[in-house]
């Protein structure tokens, strides 16, 4: 019996990249341990996570799957919203679409040009039991967590959100300072977050200005990451840190966050990328590049 191949997108927004598949037609089911191996930077396709573009059984334009590179699946990629946005209304030639994610329902829209899309990411998370952690905090803009020594902490009290996924962000002088591929493993999986959590750090340095460093979990050091913009960009206006516009500088490029004071709603923005086209064997995972550039999401359809 032959073989199935089943063709894919690579994308990334800002460097923060993904291998899409579409599934709206024909299903597709990996293992963590097949979608492990072609994350794998020196052996497979190499990204930071897989998205898998279902039919929605609320109706919507599409239901947004999300694996990490390591095969767990999480609820919310901000930078994967915006480029499954971008692929829909593309698609479909309108200028908003509506995904289903494992977090609620984000929709899209065009920005600037035709490569730049603005994602509603809805209202932040800000109580302790919605991030969630391990214990009660009154106060979720500076929790009681250090890594190092009691009386010289490496990095101590930082802000936590949820954005669709867990977020702590300590606010550092410069965040080239730290080993985050060093101690990023270590506050990700500390006991007080029990389903783990993004770490960043974030340093203000100009008017609503931050630049920012993101140990992902399920990843490690990534470009960018969206879901952590969006939540330094709330944690930096509730600590009065800046207003609730602002700029979050990642090793990958810009990203415009704004937490709209009307309805609480965090607006992201920024570029995204159609990087090749290919395709992969399902039983060997041998895996090939079929064209290059932009290209439409009929080119990840089941073949």
């Amino acid at each position: 019996m032959a073989s199935e191949t089943r063709p894919f997108l690579k994308m990334n927004g800002l460097g923060n990249d993904f291998v899409v598949w579409d599934a709206r037609e024909k299903p597709l089911r990996l293992t963590p341990e097949a979608i492990a191996a072609l994350g794998d930077r020196e052996t497979g396709i190499g990204f930071d996570q897989m998205i898998t573009v279902e039919r929605s059984s609320l109706g919507v334009d599409a239901f947004m799957r999300i694996h990490n590179r390591d095969g767990s699946e999480v609820s919310a990629c901000g930078n994967a919203t915006r480029c499954i946005g971008r692929l829909l209304m593309e698609e479909a030639g309108k200028e908003l679409v509506t995904i289903e994610t494992g977090a609620g329902l984000l929709h899209a829209f065009d920005a600037d040009g035709p490569r730049s899309v603005t994602v509603d990411m809805g209202v932040p998370r800000l109580a302790w039991n919605e991030i969630p952690l391990a214990e009660e905090f009154a106060d979720t803009r500076a929790i009681e967590l250090q890594i190092g020594p009691i009386d010289d902490p490496i990095l101590h009290t930082p802000a936590v959100v949820n954005m669709g996924n867990p977020h702590a962000i300590f606010w550092v002088d410069d965040v080239e300072a730290y080993e985050l591929e060093r101690v990023g493993p270590l506050l990700e999986h500390h006991p007080i977050f029990p389903e783990y959590a993004n770490i960043s750090l974030a340093h203000v340095f100009d008017t609503d200005q931050i630049r920012v460093k993101v140990w992902e979990r399920g990843v490690g050091l990534t470009l960018a990451c969206g879901t952590a913009a969006c939540a330094v960009g709330v944690a930096a206006a509730r600590d009065g840190r800046t207003s609730r516009k602002t700029t979050i500088h990642l090793p990958g490029g810009p990203i415009g966050i704004e937490w709209r004071e009307s309805d609480n709603h965090v607006l992201m923005t920024g570029l995204t990328e159609v990087e090749f086209e290919g395709e992969v064997d399902l039983d060997t995972l041998a895996w090939r590049k079929t064209a290059t550039g932009d290209a439409p999401l009929a080119a990840g359809a089941a073949s």
